[in-house]
């Protein structure tokens, strides 16, 4: 596999769509590119499409129109071993954390590795060089003291960080955050997005995040998709988040009508 920071694109999305079953439809077909090493950060309100189109990235959600395209390994789509190739390489953070609340951080943390161990070695226990790693990671987030410690202990900030460091085992070249602070007071909210951009700029991985907070969102990112009831309403450098774009990212149902035509967003720049 050629190294993602060589590549000149990580992923494409071809004119995705997802329409639930339902019948709602919460995402109209949209066209991105994701950079190798970049932060992208999916802004938007409550409903606005930001978690079904991060969830479309590593098959989480099945879009109803459009595929995903991956720049070195093809599309997840068409081919279930690529699918689980990128899945592999792709860490996921979520909004409530999923860890098991009865076993101890270094126990969660663990739970990352099962994707790469292969069925066979899952049925063993886990080897001093697994449990080392863990340790390893639960350090760069600062909770290697609590790692006998049982997960439903902790803070939510710092069930946030070991969620961080599950992801961070799997040795991702991608990682997806689901509104990762939504239910963190500010200063914990941006002491985790600090700690996640931090490792993402040092470890060269690509990330994407969905926001809700502007705020946030201009201050870590190096792009923001900005989305409004299902279609992409804004691409840009943070700096030109103007008042404008903010209107139609936060208007009200009354005041927005459904897309006509999918989005393509350019490319700015390549980080």
């Amino acid at each position: 596999m050629i190294p993602s920071t060589k590549l000149p694109w990580l992923v494409q999305t071809s004119d995705l769509a997802v329409t639930y079953p339902n019948g709602h439809q919460a995402l109209y077909p949209t066209s991105l590119t994701i950079y190798p090493g970049e932060i992208l950060v999916l802004l938007g309100a409550s409903g606005a499409g930001k978690s079904t189109l991060l969830r479309s990235l590593n098959g989480l959600v099945r879009p109803s129109e459009g595929e995903i395209i991956l720049s070195d390994i093809g599309r997840p789509q068409r081919d279930k071993r690529v699918l689980r190739e990128h899945r592999r390489k792709t860490g996921m953070v979520f909004q409530q954390h999923h860890l098991i609340g009865r076993l101890t951080v270094l126990a969660n943390v663990l739970l990352g590795r099962v994707a790469t161990r292969g069925n066979w070695r899952s049925l063993f226990p886990w080897s001093r060089e697994d449990k080392l790693e863990a340790l390893a990671v639960l350090d760069r987030v600062g909770l290697v003291d609590k790692a006998l410690v049982r997960a439903d202990a902790l803070s939510g900030g710092q069930q946030q960080r070991v969620g961080i460091a599950r992801a961070l085992i799997q040795k991702p070249r991608l990682m997806l955050a689901d509104e990762p602070v939504a239910s963190l007071d500010p200063v914990t909210a941006e002491s985790v997005l600090t700690l996640l951009h931090d490792i993402c700029k040092t470890d060269h991985l690509t990330a994407v995040v969905s926001l809700h907070q502007i705020e946030f969102a201009k201050k870590f990112a190096d792009r923001i998709i900005g989305l409004s009831h299902g279609t992409v309403v804004f691409e840009g450098k943070p700096d030109a988040l103007g008042d404008d774009a903010m209107r139609r990212l936060y208007a009200t149902s009354s005041q927005s009508s459904k897309p006509s035509s999918g989005f393509v967003a350019p490319a700015l720049y390549a980080a």
